[in-house]
């Protein structure tokens, strides 16, 4: 079983900046799909980015969000620059491999 945990959230003025890290209970050079997920209130959880065989971006964080791993660490992380109060929402650490797993999520606050 995959263990992920999310750290790195927090409140920050609009226009700041934030990373987050997400570890994993294994080696997680074998999987191959590792990212990002946020959820609003109110709406359904949405793609941030995911870094595979090739890394996806979503059209609202292109160009101000990094994802990138770092297999000796066990670690994914996710760098937001820019960060707008629509960036607002709960986010989650999201792993495929033979199966999907999912951290238990860390708030992101901007203020305007």
């Amino acid at each position: 079983q995959v263990q992920l945990v999310e750290s790195g959230g927090g409140l920050v003025q609009a226009g700041g900046s934030l990373r987050l890290s997400c570890g994993a209970s294994v080696n997680i050079f074998s999987i191959h799909t590792m990212g990002w997920y946020r959820q609003a209130p109110g709406k359904q959880r949405e793609l941030v980015a995911v870094s595979g065989g090739s890394t996806n971006y979503a059209e609202p964080v292109k160009g101000r969000f990094t994802v990138s791993r770092d297999n000796a660490k066990n670690t994914v992380y996710l760098q937001m620059n820019s960060l707008k109060p629509e960036d607002t929402a709960v986010y989650y650490c999201y792993a495929r491999g033979l199966r999907e797993h999912w951290g238990p999520g860390t708030q992101v606050t901007v203020s305007s």
